[in-house]
């Protein structure tokens, strides 16, 4: 979701793209002259050396979607893997292809800082430390893959990103689905903080860290307005322009289908987006209510 908006945006700003895909044999098919195709492979730690070699800038999204399965060991080595491993690729790449590499962009998450602090006075920052819970020491181990890059004499660029509002899957369209039964699918309490961005500003974001060489090191890719999941839902229901009854998932109930993952679902996190403002970074979305305004109407606004 998000790899496609950012590819849209650098082809549309004079960017020729190179994308890195498992489908060696079956590259998709594009008009787009600035688009173009390359094969890698995590588990063998293999890359296509001519295409990296080409690259001023490198871009890590990879990852398995948390979210896709119900957790099993299998499935959270999975989620661990495909993060440090394409990461350890791109390192190792670094060090013996020539290359051009300037700088590199990786994703995180904002599951670093894991649960809000019921007495909690702040919201997180870029220093706090990793909670224990399992998504904050993938985090951990996803953000330290990828490190070494620095090291390497490259501008290095971490940004840990909240859910992420797009009408082309993720979170908006899970919130959203419910909807289609007349029913507003609040999430346990629906106190719990939801630190969002919307797609158009992660991308902003994203290309925004390329061009000004001042940003390094670690930002919060978060809205300087979350909300709580009441709030998020509600705002979508009233977005409609329809009746909607307000219906509390319990718990115990959504333990049943999500299992582990539950507490993932269910956790308030409050991240600060001061260090990407302080940088000069402005937010064309920077409230719920505007973001969801944009979403309603599918309006393809330039980013």
């Amino acid at each position: 979701m998000i790899g496609k908006a950012l590819t849209q945006a650098l082809t549309e700003r004079g960017f020729n793209v190179i994308i890195f895909t498992r489908q060696s044999n079956d590259k998709p098919k594009t008009k787009n002259d600035k688009l173009s195709y390359a094969a890698w492979n995590v588990n063998k730690q293999t890359l296509d050396k001519n295409a990296f070699a080409k690259a001023d800038y490198i871009i890590h999204l990879a990852g398995a979607n948390f979210a896709d399965k119900r957790w099993n060991e299998k499935v959270k080595k999975e989620i661990v893997s495909s993060r440090v491993d394409s990461a350890k690729l791109i390192i190792e790449s670094l060090k013996t292809i020539p290359n051009k590499v300037t700088t590199v962009i990786s994703a995180s998450g904002i599951s670093w800082y894991g649960a809000d602090d019921v007495n909690m006075s702040k919201p997180f920052t870029e220093t706090d430390p990793p909670a224990n819970d399992f998504m904050a020491q993938t985090c951990k181990q996803w953000e330290a893959a990828i490190e070494p890059a620095s090291f390497l004499g490259r501008r290095l660029i971490k940004f840990r990103i909240g859910p992420v509002l797009s009408t082309d899957g993720g979170a908006y369209a899970e919130f959203k689905n419910p909807m289609k039964f007349g029913l507003a699918g609040i999430i346990g309490s629906g106190k719990q903080i939801i630190s969002w961005i919307h797609v158009d500003d992660l991308v902003r974001a994203i290309l925004y860290s390329m061009e000004n060489e001042q940003m390094e090191g670690v930002y919060n890719a978060v809205s300087p307005g979350p909300v709580s999941n009441k709030e998020l839902i509600l705002e979508i229901a009233k977005s409609t322009g329809k009746f909607f009854i307000p219906v509390p998932a319990p718990p115990f109930a959504l333990k049943i289908v999500f299992g582990e993952m539950i507490g993932e679902i269910l956790k308030s996190t409050t991240a600060s987006s001061e260090k990407l403002q302080k940088a000069g970074f402005i937010f064309q979305y920077p409230d719920i209510g505007s973001a969801i305004l944009q979403l309603s109407h599918q309006k393809n606004l330039p980013v």
